[in-house]
C-alpha cells in the first residue's frame, strides 16, 4: 500500500506524554502492544508473522522484553570495512548498487553471515528516494551526496517531482530477496530524517554547519515547511515500502540534527520527523530514531514517534536514560574510535556501555556512529561474540534512574 498524505502525517498515539513525568515518554509496553495488535496489517508472509522474527532478540529488546541474548548490530556494518563488499561493489556506483536488487540484498546479508549480528540493516542510502523520485543527485566518492541543482527557493521546492509508488519496486524486490535468506533474523529498514534530507538538498551537498537550511527555516519558513513536508513524504514512503516487503523494524537517521537548537528542532523539524515515522505507525514494527550530536534533542526525537532512541558516542547511556525519564529503550553507543584500540581497552569500554544500557527498559547494542572503513572485520566478529557472552541484566523500571 503506498503512503498517503493521511498515513504519512498521522502520529502514533502511543507517543503521548506519560502523566506526571517531567520528560514524558513512551512505555516500552506500548511498542509490544502495537507489535502484537497490528500484525494483521502486515502481509501474511511477512517475517513478523511467518518466520518467528517477533521473538528475535532485537524485537524483544525494542519492545521492552528481556531478550535471550543481548542484541547487537552495527551502523554501516554492510560496507567498506568488508573485503567481500569491496569486491562486489568494484566498478559499480553507489546508487546503482543500491538500486540493483540482487546486489543490495547480497551486501545486506554479508555482515550477518560474517559477524552473527542480530539484525541486518538494509543496504541503501538516504538519497535513494530522492533519486528514484527524479531529483538529479549523485554520490561522489570521497564527498557524499551532491545535487546538480540545490533547492533554495519556494519555486525550487514547487518544482520537485513527487515520488511515484512504482519507483520503489527495486527496493521492495531487494528487501524481499533479503528476508527470504534471513529466516528469523530481522531486517531493519531505514530512511533519512526530513531535516537531514532537506539539509542536503538546500546545501547541494555535505556541509559542516548546515547554515543554509538553518537560515531557510527563519528567512523563508513557508519554503522550508514545503521542503520538509516533501522530504517527510518521500522518506515515509521509503520506510513503508521496506516494511511491507519484509522489514521488521525501522530506523530514521537524522545525521545532521545536532546542528539545531532544541527550540528550532521543535518549531521546524519535529512535526516532519513525526510524519516520516508516522508513515508506518499503523504497522507492527518498532521504530528507532538516531542522530549524531543530538544529546540535547533526545526527548524531542523520542516524541516524534520513536519506540527507541539511538545515542551517539558523546553521551553516556546512563545520562541518556536519565534525560529520557527511564522509560525509553536505548540503542548504542560504543565509540567507533575504540574499535582499533587494544582488546582489553575496547572490552572495558563495552562493559561500561552495557552497564549504562542495563539502566534502561531495553538496550540494543550498537556503535555510537558507523563502522569506520578501515576497521578490521575480525574485531567486529569478536565484539559480537563478546557481547553475546555477557549476561542479560535489567535495572528496575520504576522510579528515577
Amino acid at each position: 500500500m503506498p503512503t498517503t498524505p493521511e498515513t504519512a502525517s498521522t502520529p502514533d498515539t502511543s507517543t503521548a506524554a506519560v502523566p506526571g513525568h517531567p520528560t514524558g515518554g513512551t512505555h516500552p509496553s506500548a511498542a509490544f502492544d502495537r507489535l502484537t495488535g497490528s500484525l494483521g496489517a502486515l502481509p501474511e508472509r511477512h517475517p513478523l508473522r511467518a518466520a518467528g522474527t517477533m521473538d528475535a532478540p532485537l524485537l524483544q529488546a525494542l519492545t521492552g522484553r528481556t531478550p535471550d541474548r543481548r542484541p547487537v548490530w552495527f551502523m554501516r556494518q554492510a560496507g567498506r570495512s568488508l573485503p567481500e563488499y569491496r569486491s562486489l561493489r568494484q566498478g559499480t556506483a553507489m546508487l546503482d548498487a543500491c538500486l540493483d536488487p540482487a546486489m543490495a540484498a547480497e551486501i545486506t546479508l554479508q555482515p550477518v553471515r560474517r559477524h552473527d549480528v542480530d539484525a541486518a540493516i538494509f543496504f541503501s542510502d538516504i538519497v535513494v528516494p530522492m533519486r528514484v523520485a527524479g531529483v538529479d543527485v549523485e554520490i561522489v566518492p570521497g564527498r557524499g551526496p551532491v545535487l546538480e541543482h540545490p533547492v533554495r527557493t519556494a519555486a525550487d521546492v514547487a518544482a520537485l517531482p513527487e515520488l511515484a509508488d512504482a519507483a520503489l519496486d527495486p527496493v521492495r524486490e531487494a528487501v524481499a530477496r533479503t528476508v527470504a535468506e534471513l529466516g528469523a533474523t530481522p531486517l531493519i529498514g531505514f530512511a533519512g530524517a526530513p531535516f537531514t534530507v532537506a539539509a542536503y538538498m538546500v546545501e547541494g551537498g555535505p556541509s559542516r554547519d548546515h547554515l543554509l537550511p538553518r537560515t531557510m527555516m527563519h528567512a523563508d519558513p513557508a519554503a522550508w515547511r514545503a521542503l520538509a513536508e516533501w522530504a517527510a513524504r518521500t522518506s515515509g514512503a521509503f520506510l513503508r515500502a521496506q516494511v511491507e516487503a519484509g522489514a521488521s523494524a525501522v530506523q530514521l537517521f537524522d545525521s545532521w540534527a545536532g546542528s539545531l537548537s532544541l527550540p528550532d528542532y521543535r518549531a521546524h523539524v519535529l512535526e516532519h520527523s513525526t510524519a516520516a515515522l508516522g508513515a508506518v505507525a499503523d504497522l507492527a514494527v518498532p521504530r528507532v530514531h538516531f542522530g549524531t550530536g543530538t544529546g540535547e534533542l533526545l526527548p524531542a526525537m523520542r516524541d516524534a514517534g520513536a519506540d527507541a532512541v539511538g545515542v551517539d558516542y558523546r553521551l553516556p547511556l546512563e545520562e541518556a536514560n536519565r534525560r529520557l525519564g527511564g522509560r525509553t529503550v536505548l540503542q548504542g553507543n560504543i565509540d567507533p574510535a575504540l574499535l582499533a584500540a587494544p582488546w582489553p581497552v575496547l572490552t572495558e569500554h563495552v562493559r561500561e556501555v552495557l552497564r549504562g544500557g542495563d539502566r534502561a527498559p531495553g538496550h540494543v547494542v550498537n556503535l555510537g556512529h558507523g563502522v569506520p572503513p578501515g576497521t578490521d572485520p575480525q574485531v567486529l566478529t569478536d565484539l559480537v561474540g563478546f557481547v553475546h557472552d555477557q549476561p542479560v541484566e535489567r535495572a528496575p523500571r520504576e522510579g528515577t534512574p
